[in-house]
Formats: structure tokens, sequence, C-alpha cells
């Protein structure tokens, strides 16, 4: 869905990508031993572009020779080429992920796929707590090597175009529901969206596509093309 983590294991720290300042370069520091990750959805089988921002600005650096990086995709038909995609933006730092892995969850994409059944959309979060835990433990355990599941064999060009069509901000509308509660302006993670006499109005001709003005309106009013009101929101029960 929206969410976007780098984790570090050892200090048990974790940030929000969208909590750092894009403006100015990333900087971070391992201790001895640390293992560190991301954790980040896969958007149309490619990275989100807070993500590739992210690990193109992050400067790292790293004491001792001991260190463990790995990577988790959550995705709802297929983690795509992220592990690619990360992995070459992560060398040209000077490092590599040690292990990749993915967790299947419902797709919140709803301009496309259908949430309204709350039992298979519970039944794929079941599973996914337990597939969770599993990669808690091979993270855990520092194993290497690449689990990821339902991996295409070519897919970048067309999923990042795809990708680039799908964050148009023109796709969005807001139904007469609204009552100015401003949570979607607050929330969004690049600031693409503005409030005007109290109604959200985007302000920039691309944002992430991360849907988290459309499944967090206490109203629903925020919608994006023609089939979202039927598909639903994907909310915390």
């Amino acid at each position: 869905m929206d969410s976007f983590r780098i984790v570090s294991i050892f200090l048990q720290r974790v940030k929000s990508i969208s909590k750092f300042d894009y403006s100015k370069p990333i900087s971070l520091s391992l201790e001895e031993g640390e293992n560190s990750g991301l954790v980040i959805p896969a958007y149309s089988w490619v990275l989100p572009k807070i993500v590739e921002d992210f690990l193109k600005k992050r400067n790292l650096t790293v004491k001792g020779a001991s260190h463990y990086f790995f990577l988790v995709v959550s995705y709802g038909t297929t983690p795509g080429v992220t592990d690619r995609l990360a992995n070459g933006l992560l060398k040209e730092k000077g490092f590599s992920f040690d292990s990749y892995y993915s967790v299947k969850m419902p797709d919140t994409s709803t301009p496309v796929f259908n949430l309204s059944d709350k039992e298979k959309v519970k039944k794929i979060n079941d599973q996914a707590s337990l597939d969770s835990e599993k990669v808690a433990e091979d993270i855990a355990s520092k194993k290497k090597g690449n689990f990821m599941q339902r991996r295409p064999m070519i897919v970048e060009p067309f999923s990042k175009l795809s990708y680039a069509n799908m964050r148009k901000t023109k796709n969005f509308h807001v139904e007469d529901t609204w009552f100015g509660c401003s949570l979607c302006a607050r929330n969004c993670p690049i600031g693409a969206i503005a409030m005007e006499d109290k109604k959200p109005v985007w302000i920039k001709k691309s944002c992430l596509m991360c849907l988290r003005c459309l499944h967090h309106c206490p109203k629903f009013a925020i919608q994006y093309g023609k089939n979202t009101k039927k598909h639903g929101q994907y909310v915390h029960p």
C-alpha cells in the first residue's frame, strides 16, 4: 500500500522514507554488524518514485565490514523487477542487498483491483501475516539469497511507462461528500494536495500513486477514474 520504510535491525530503528527532506542529501550511518533493509511496496511492478529518490540521494556510511542488507517487497500481482532496480541503485553507493523477500498482500490499486470482498481481503492478509513472520525469521538468521515469488522475466519498459501514466493527478476527482477535513493534504507524502476553499486540489501534475488520500478519506470522497467507487477503500479494520 503506502508504507515505505527503512528498517535497521540491531539498534531497532525504523523510519518512514516519506519523513526525509529530499531537498538535501540523505546521510545514514550503520554500526558494526548492524542489519539494514527496506520494506516497500511494488507499484506497477517497479519501485515507487519516493523509493527510487531515496536510494539515489542516500549517502551510506558503515562501520566495520559485517553488515547484512535486505529488501522486502509487498505486492498484489507480482513484485516485478523491484529487486533488480533497488539493487542497481544500491550498488551505485558501493553496496548490494544480501537477500530479497516478497509478501503478497491485497492489491490496493483500486482503479483496477476490486477490494469490495472483505472476506477475500482478510484471507490474503491472514496469509500475509504468516509469510511476514517467516521473512522476519529468515532476516534474523541473516539468510542470503533471492526468495521473491512471482517474478516476471522482462517488464521494466512497459511498467515504467504504465507507472508514469498512473501517477498523473488529473485522474483524481472529489465528490460532494467532502467536508474539508484536510486529512489528504496533510498526509500526502510529497505535498501534491492543497486545500482551496476547504476542498482538496492537486497542485502537482504527478504524485506517487500511493492512493493514501483515497483510502484514508473519512467520507470516501476522493476518487480516481471510474472504478474506485465500486472497488472500495482499503482501511485497517
